[in-house]
């Protein structure tokens, strides 16, 4: 990786204590711009498919405009919809389970010396292998006409095998997963069917809170469904659910068996991948989330082109902007990153990078907080 430009770089005074278990050091607020990304150590997702290799890249349909904000609302998304389910497939996962299920019969020791069985004899004959196949339901969305599919890894982890419900009556194919990355829980798929209908893609930064949206997907099993919220917020994370975590949250309807479907804009275009909801009844509560589409497109072409996501390594331990950090360091907010330590010899130490810089920006976009710039970094 290496670090271009460091611009509006200034010191103020230093702070009196401990950055987390670090010695206080003078502060700097930098903007920073990385031209270039070096794959010196590499680290993050892995192919799930033992042998897989990279794969043309699919051709997309990418339209980065923002919707128009000042239009009237719509009376029917009759034509979105249509215009979109012919994209949407649905995905049966199954893997098989070994288990060792316990014979009630022969914990009797009475009944184990019947059969000439030993006291040391008790574990392997009291239990035995048993292999069942569990099946688990999902959705997915078709990103380019010769049959590449975006899902979320979650839906596809262990199978042995993946068949995908394509729309338009053209039945049941089998699916090869091309990868997947665990560290953002997206799975790219192909199917070896052509002439599909493959979804239109936008730019997911220029989603704002407020914007009318619709998941889709076949939740429980019932079959394509459509759901209709609003973007309740941006860039949530924190949550424990994957490494890296910028999430899109909706009250659109999201329920078991909508993972990995789209969600789209009024426009009709891909935003999200619906990934995962909140909720104490394992239904829908208003409060679900979608992998934003240019960090799902940004794994896919990482995943067609190299076979697998490299991840950069900075060499920073990261901290959040506190509110006696704040106060301390004179910062407007606490947005930012704080560089709680900087590991010698790395690119953050090439760079210039020292303990105690704060990173209000990076790559020209403003960082929320620490979380974000791990994210963009």
């Amino acid at each position: 990786m290496k670090l271009g430009s460091i611009g509006r770089s200034y010191r103020t005074s230093k702070l009196r204590g401990q950055l987390g278990n670090h010695p206080a050091s003078p502060s700097r607020i930098l903007c920073l711009t990385f031209t270039c990304l070096l794959p010196l150590v590499a680290a993050g997702g892995k192919l799930t498919v033992p042998g897989a290799h990279p794969a043309d890249d699919p051709k997309i349909d990418l339209q980065p405009a923002p919707i128009p904000r000042e239009s009237r609302p719509a009376l029917s998304f009759a034509p979105i919809v249509k215009k979109v389910s012919s994209s949407v497939v649905t995905i049966y996962s199954t893997k098989k389970i070994k288990d060792n299920a316990r014979n009630p019969l022969l914990a009797d020791p009475l009944l184990r010396r019947f059969f000439g069985l030993e006291e040391d004899d008790e574990d392997s004959a009291t239990r035995h292998p048993h292999i069942h196949q569990e099946q688990s339901l999902g959705s997915g969305v078709i990103v380019s006409a010769d049959g590449y599919i975006l899902s979320n890894y979650h839906v596809v982890e262990g199978a042995d095998e993946v068949k995908v419900g394509l729309p338009d009556g053209r039945g049941d194919v089998m699916a090869k997963v091309i990868g997947t990355d665990p560290a953002t829980d997206v799975a790219v798929l192909k199917v070896p069917v052509t002439n599909l209908t493959p979804v239109t893609m936008t730019d997911s930064d220029n989603v704002q809170v407020g914007d009318v949206v619709l998941a889709a997907g076949n939740p429980f099993g019932v079959g394509q469904t459509v759901t209709m919220g609003i973007v309740s917020a941006l860039g949530r994370g924190g949550f424990g659910v994957v490494d890296y975590e910028d999430f899109i949250q909706t009250d659109a309807s999201i329920n078991p068996g909508n993972s990995g479907g789209p969600l789209i804009d009024t426009e009709g275009r891909l935003v999200g991948i619906n990934t995962f909801i909140l909720s104490g009844s394992g239904g829908s509560m208003g409060i679900g989330f979608a992998v934003p589409v240019n960090m799902a497109r940004y794994v896919m072409d990482r995943i067609n082109q190299d076979g697998k996501v490299v991840r950069g390594y900075l060499g920073v331990y990261v901290q959040p902007v506190t509110a006696e950090l704040a106060k301390a360091f004179n910062l407007a907010d606490q947005s930012g990153a704080l560089l709680g330590g900087v590991s010698p010899g790395t690119l953050a130490a090439r760079a210039g990078l020292k303990e105690g810089d704060v990173i209000t920006r990076f790559d020209g976009k403003k960082l929320a907080d620490s979380r974000h710039f791990s994210d963009a970094s």
